[in-house]
């Protein structure tokens, strides 16, 4: 191959690449491909991974399941009657307030790039890109879910965007919690007039409308002040591990 050839694949080859680095209008059909790739590739060693455990695990792992599954639907329904109680209550009282939770499962495709370990991409039924929504593993926060190259992209908690609304120690001092690209969050904005001490626990406080109150964040491990506010170092409980699912939150009230 002539050198003027080479140089052309090359120059190419180069121009291409950084398009599809830098252009939406390049990555978001890139982004959709790739991510449809991974998300059948996950169906199918799911699929066989399941069956797999069927065959060994069959009679066992249904019995695992049939009691977990007892468990849940007794929760849903102690939790359905709760809920219709306060509609109740709220009705009698000619209250416009009205509880109507929603929270999903939903699963991880990929990392939105390689190295980074902050940033997940997700798969979200009926997803409306003009909100954001809250990620919670088990009981404990894990991040919140954004709208990114018009693809639902979760923030982990450690990602420095990842912001929500949270509450510390038994004063229910307010603050604003995100991450720094550390091991550790940072709680901003705290007032100065709240008494806070190393190991309060951190809690949603639902004020933002991606949690609800009352969500385990973490826990105090230092505390500074600057520019009139208190700020406080803390430690997740969540930790970042192969995670494959998440519950979303949709909606809160």
């Amino acid at each position: 191959m002539s050198k003027g050839l080479s140089g052309f694949f090359i120059t190419f080859i180069a121009l291409f690449v950084g398009a599809l680095y830098y252009t939406d209008s390049f990555q978001s059909p890139f982004i959709t491909s790739l991510n449809y790739i991974k998300s059948t590739y996950k169906n199918i060693t799911e699929f066989i991974q399941n069956k797999t455990n069927e065959h060994f695990f069959q009679a066992q792992h249904i019995k695992e399941l049939e009691q977990k599954l007892k468990q849940y639907e007794k929760n849903n329904l102690i939790v359905l009657e709760l809920n219709s109680q306060l509609n109740d209550l709220l009705k009698i009282n000619n209250s416009k307030l009205k509880t109507d939770p929603k929270v999903e499962l939903v699963r991880t495709i990929s990392y939105e790039k390689f190295g980074n370990f902050n940033r997940i991409w997700l798969e979200i039924s009926d997803y409306n890109s003009s909100k954001i929504y809250g990620l919670v593993y088990k009981n404990m926060v894990a991040g919140i879910a954004i709208n990114y190259k018009n693809k639902p992209l979760g923030l982990l908690n450690n990602d420095i965007k990842s912001s929500y609304a949270v509450y510390i120690g038994k004063q229910l001092a307010p603050g604003i919690a995100h991450g720094n690209d550390d091991k550790n969050l940072v709680v901003e904005f705290i007032p100065l007039w709240y008494k806070i001490k190393k190991g309060d626990e951190v809690i949603t406080s639902g004020l933002d409308n991606i949690f609800f109150k009352g969500l385990k964040v973490g826990k105090v491990i230092d505390i500074t002040s600057s520019q009139g506010y208190q700020n406080a170092v803390v430690k997740p409980y969540y930790q970042p591990n192969e995670v494959n699912y998440f519950h979303i939150i949709k909606r809160v009230k």
